[in-house]
C-alpha cells in the first residue's frame, strides 16, 4: 500500500473533530503552496538548464523554517529557534535548500537514532541557519560538493551542488563540519546576508 494511500485510509478511518474540515483544507493548502513553488522552481531550472537568479522578498525566517521542518515525517525536526527575522531571500529557493539539508540530516540521525535540530541567528551582516544532526559524522569531505557524486543508493548527486549555489547567488555560502561538541554528528550552515 502506498504511502498516501496509507494517509487516507487512516484520515477516512479516524473520529474526526468538528474542526476536521478546516484542518484538511489547511493542510491542502500548504501542499498546493509547495507543489506550486517546487514546480515553478523546476520548470524555471529545466529551462534554463541553470539556477534561475533569486526573487528577493521579505521572508520571516521562523515561519519558513517551521514550514519546511513540518514537511519532515519521518522523525520530528526540533526546532531550537533563534531571534525574530525577516531577510530578503528567494523563499522557494531557500526552503528548497533547508529541505535539502533537512532530508540529509534526517538521513544521517536515523543511523544513529538520533535527532536533527534546526536553529538560527543573526549577527551584524550576517543571518546563520544551522542544521545540526546526531548521525555519524561525514567521513570525507572531498566530494561533497561534486556533482552527480552520491554516498546515497537512490540519491542524484545534485542536492548540494543546488544548495551551493542558491546560497551563492544570494550572497551567501554553505558549510558542511563534523560538530566539535563532542558528539558524533554533522552541522550544515547557511549563511546569508542579513
Amino acid at each position: 500500500m502506498e504511502v498516501i494511500d496509507v494517509a487516507i485510509f487512516a484520515f477516512e478511518h479516524r473520529k474526526r473533530a468538528a474542526d476536521w474540515e478546516d484542518d484538511m483544507r489547511s493542510g491542502l493548502r500548504v501542499i498546493a503552496a509547495r507543489a506550486g513553488g517546487l514546480t515553478r522552481f523546476m520548470n524555471a531550472y529545466a529551462r534554463l538548464s541553470r539556477l534561475p537568479q533569486p526573487v528577493l522578498t521579505p521572508t520571516s525566517i521562523r515561519a519558513l523554517i517551521e514550514r519546511v521542518a513540518r514537511f519532515e515525517i519521518r522523525m520530528p525536526v526540533e526546532i531550537i529557534g533563534g531571534p525574530e527575522v525577516s531577510a530578503q531571500v528567494d523563499a522557494a529557493q531557500i526552503e528548497q535548500v533547508l529541505i535539502n539539508l533537512i532530508i540529509s540530516a534526517v538521513d544521517a540521525a536515523r543511523e544513529n537514532h538520533g535527532a536533527v535540530r534546526v536553529r538560527w541567528q543573526q549577527t551584524p551582516g550576517t543571518l546563520e541557519i544551522e542544521v545540526e544532526d546526531d548521525g555519524p559524522g561525514i567521513a570525507s569531505f572531498s566530494d561533497l560538493f561534486v556533482p552527480f557524486f552520491t554516498t546515497k543508493g537512490n540519491g542524484s548527486g545534485i542536492g548540494l551542488v543546488l544548495c551551493r549555489q542558491i546560497a551563492e547567488n544570494h550572497g551567501g555560502s554553505i558549510t558542511l563540519a563534523n560538530r566539535t561538541d563532542g558528539n558524533t554528528g554533522c552541522v550544515a550552515r547557511l549563511r546569508l546576508p542579513g
